[in-house]
């Protein structure tokens, strides 16, 4: 294999498919990216088994062939050039790689070809589904957050995806709290959609949809895998199998108190209240009629308190919330004014917009001492 790129390129195209790369697998080989020159063009892939990255090189191929480098380490060295312009040859006899940059010389010893796994691909005879991007991507950053990182409970680790017509519905949550985003498109699906994805591999169609600046991704599910094609990208990640739960009946049906708080002073006063709220302990929000004090103690460090108008009547009511949680439910929120839906002390509470239902975050109260 030769070929010849700009070194630009190469850094941006490595910077991409090296996120697949993985860091602890005991097959050698998926710490390495796949380098493939042919039909006069050059593909880069890496993959850890669960996510699979891949992007064309723009570059001049002088001899096809495919080798398997040390991802990390290439990109790093890639990085490090200073010239413009970066030759990659193949040296079958040494088993390595001569990669060359103005007066620069590197040679990496290559891995095992064979022991790369053949990535999935979108099939030829199934039209995947189009998403607009910028609401896929809006979506994505709203609700990926809610999923648990705990691998004890797998099917909590995804976005439940499903979609028809034109609407769009993404869920995820983590048990102690559960965010909803509904989304009407401008087109039509023109099919039926609906998987568990991880949320890490939303989290990565997310940045790849922001940084190329796509206007839209598709989507090919397979047996037990999800395809995503966007800006020159091609993404690929393991479905997760089991039930998730049925989100419509944990979302409460009706709320004994709706209060209107302006939004930014509401994550505000939030924000500063809650860098006392130390060692788990809980934010108290203390409503009483026409305000609201949101209060944190932390033993042995200190407290807290600081009070704001709210639209309340009836008795006081006093609930507890996980700081970060409650912070990350009002940042999702779009608007001037956040909605907080409540019932008891010990239900869970509701955040969303006060014009619409689109966007909804469940978070769990914790059990106050008094």
């Amino acid at each position: 294999m030769k070929l010849t790129s700009k070194r630009e390129d190469l850094v941006s195209k490595l910077s991409t498919v090296s996120r697949a790369v993985s860091t602890r697998a005991a097959i050698q080989a998926l710490s390495g990216i796949l380098l493939t020159a042919a039909e006069g063009k050059v593909t880069l892939a890496a993959t850890d088994n669960d996510l699979s990255l891949e992007t064309d090189l723009a570059a001049e191929v002088g001899e096809e062939g495919t080798v398997l480098l040390p991802g990390r380490l290439l990109a790093e060295v890639a990085r490090s050039l200073a010239d413009d312009t970066v030759s990659i040859e193949s040296r079958e006899a040494e088993r390595d790689v001569e990669i060359r940059s103005g007066s620069s010389s590197f040679h990496l010893r290559t891995l095992p070809v064979e022991d790369f796994p053949k990535l999935p691909a979108a099939a030829d005879d199934k039209p995947g589904l189009k998403l607009p991007a910028p609401a896929l991507e809006a979506s994505i950053e709203l609700v990926a957050r809610a999923a648990s990182r705990d691998d004890m409970r797998p099917v909590l680790t995804g976005v439940f995806v499903t979609g028809s017509d034109s609407e769009l519905t993404m869920v995820a949550t983590d048990s102690y709290r559960l965010a909803v985003k509904r989304t009407e498109l401008e087109v039509d699906l023109g099919g039926q959609l609906e998987a568990n994805i991880p949320a890490r591999a939303l989290r990565e169609l997310s940045r790849i949809l922001s940084q190329e600046g796509a206007e839209e991704a598709t989507i090919w599910l397979l047996d037990n895998q999800a395809v995503f094609a966007a800006g020159g990208i091609t993404l690929t990640t393991r479905l997760i199998d089991g039930q998730f739960p049925n989100f419509r009946q944990l979302l409460p049906e009706s709320y004994d108190h709706d209060v209107r708080l302006p939004r930014s002073e509401f994550l505000e006063v939030t924000r500063r209240v809650s860098q006392l709220a130390q060692r788990n302990a809980p934010l108290r929000l203390s409503f009483r009629p026409g305000e609201l004090e949101v209060a944190a103690e932390t033993p042995d460090v200190g407290d807290a308190k600081e009070t704001m108008p709210a639209a309340f009547d009836g008795e006081e009511l006093e609930i507890g919330f996980n700081p970060e949680f409650l912070k990350e439910g009002i940042e999702s929120v779009d608007g001037e004014e956040v909605l907080l839906r409540l019932i008891s002390p010990l239900r869970p509470g509701l955040l969303q917009p006060v014009e619409n239902e689109d966007f909804r975050y469940l978070v769990m109260p914790i059990r106050l001492n008094v």
